[in-house]
């Protein structure tokens, strides 16, 4: 994770006096990162469209949006001042785990942003830079920035487009979840609930403590683990599911899809939950809030066979269980009801 940019005297040009053109010229370069030596990038930017090889016969397609005060704030309560290269790289993050989710692997993205004439050049520079090093730091090295397009508009938005391959394997869909399987974690769980709810705090940003700052970048720049939806794939995952709006919240969507109960382990629960209490006490929180409810961290859900080793980078979160005739599908923790919500975009 790198450290979070210093702040320099903001470069007073804005976009307004560029044209696209001269705009484009500044941040092509920055987004070079995967395009020289990408056999799917057949075409890169500079055409009406890209051109992207489909070797296997099957794309892999998601899709995501920041927007200004819904997804991230140019300033937050405490001070923090949210860079161009924080937006770049969680743009990139959470598109690249969408597609491991998958079992797949990232080839090419397309990126939009629409700003408003006001907008700082060396902030769009420096979201480029964001982009790029979001796919090289986080270790996907197959994918490349295809292309994309500028616009200006009343407010900030970002949209990502990005495409994917199965290299000749079945994906790994919600759906696949059986009686009997482990229900396993990749990566974290509530990190970046607990940094969102430092960003929103009245504590100073300056006064937060080393522990504290990572939790901040967890939400400004998140980790997700790449590596880790090829090799549960690999190693036999009968469904996954990126855990971006809660282990709750999207838990009960993997169950839903397959029809079964996910029952979570409490006491691993409480594990995840430790590192995050010196900042729940800071708020005067629960941190098991942001383990259960927190989304962001971009972590992996998945189940395997009975009898499966988890995979490295695995943790046994809890099993999948049948449904009683009068059950529903759902989320419960050691047999009891989750109640926790989760993020929802339009509700919250």
């Amino acid at each position: 994770m790198p450290e979070h940019l210093p702040d320099h005297v903001p470069d007073p040009l804005t976009v307004a006096e560029l044209s696209e053109s001269q705009l484009l010229e500044r941040i092509f370069p920055r987004l070079h990162y995967g395009q020289a030596h990408n056999p799917s990038l057949i075409l890169g930017p500079g055409d009406d469209a890209a051109i992207v090889a489909a070797p296997d016969g099957r794309t892999v397609l998601s899709i995501d949006t920041q927007v200004v005060d819904q997804d991230f704030r140019l300033e937050w309560n405490n001070g923090y001042r949210t860079t161009g290269y924080d937006v770049g790289w969680k743009a990139a993050a959470q598109n690249l785990s969408d597609i491991n989710a998958m079992g797949a692997r990232a080839t090419s993205l397309v990126v939009s942003l629409t700003m408003p004439p006001g907008t700082r050049v060396a902030w769009v520079e420096d979201f480029a830079d964001g982009i790029s090093a979001g796919i090289r730091e986080l270790g996907a090295p197959g994918c490349a920035v295809a292309g994309g397009d500028l616009g200006r508009g009343r407010e900030l938005a970002v949209s990502v487009a990005i495409l994917g391959t199965l290299d000749g394997h079945a994906p790994v869909l919600r759906s696949g979840a059986r009686p009997g399987d482990t229900l396993a974690l990749a990566g974290t769980l509530g990190r970046a609930a607990a940094g969102l709810a430092l960003l929103e705090s009245a504590v100073p940003v300056g006064d937060l403590s080393r522990d504290q700052r990572d939790l901040v970048d967890t939400q400004c720049r998140p980790l997700p683990p790449l590596a880790a939806g090829p090799l549960a794939r690999d190693c036999g995952a009968t469904a996954m599911l990126d855990i971006s709006d809660g282990l709750v919240r999207d838990g009960n969507r993997l169950a839903a899809a397959s029809h079964v109960m996910l029952n979570l382990d409490a006491s691993v629960l409480k594990v995840l939950a430790g590192p995050l209490r010196p900042a729940a006490d800071l708020l005067r929180t629960d941190p098991l809030d942001w383990v259960l409810g927190g989304g962001e961290d971009h972590g992996l859900l998945a189940t395997f066979p009975p009898g499966v080793q988890l995979p490295h980078g695995f943790t046994a979160l809890g099993s999948v269980e049948a449904l009683a005739p009068t059950d529903s599908t759902g989320v419960t923790i050691a047999g009891r009801p989750a109640d926790t919500v989760g993020w929802d975009h339009f509700a919250d």
